[in-house]
């Protein structure tokens, strides 16, 4: 069982396929060995390639790299909601 840090609610997991590691579900790489998790590689690719770099939306977590795609982070699996960056 994984716990969040900050509320300590259960994350629900699935285990890494190259070294069995416990990773949240939503995870693209695997946080133990760095395996890329996601069979999906290239649509997600080719669909962070079409954002235009102004319509562009972060993720809402200061620490994450990625952005907003289909209503999530295309990094982190962060749900995106739109009062958050209205603030």
């Amino acid at each position: 069982m994984m716990e969040c840090p900050h509320c300590r609610k259960e994350i629900i997991g699935k285990p890494c396929s190259a070294c069995g590691a416990n990773v949240p579900v939503e995870s693209r790489y695997c946080m133990n060995c760095g395996a890329y998790l996601t069979e999906k590689q290239r649509p997600d690719m080719e669909q962070e390639d079409s954002v235009e770099l102004e319509n562009r939306i972060l993720c809402p977590d200061g620490n994450c790299t990625g952005i907003i795609i289909d209503g999530k982070c295309s990094e982190c699996g962060k749900p995106y909601v739109e009062s958050q960056t209205e603030q």
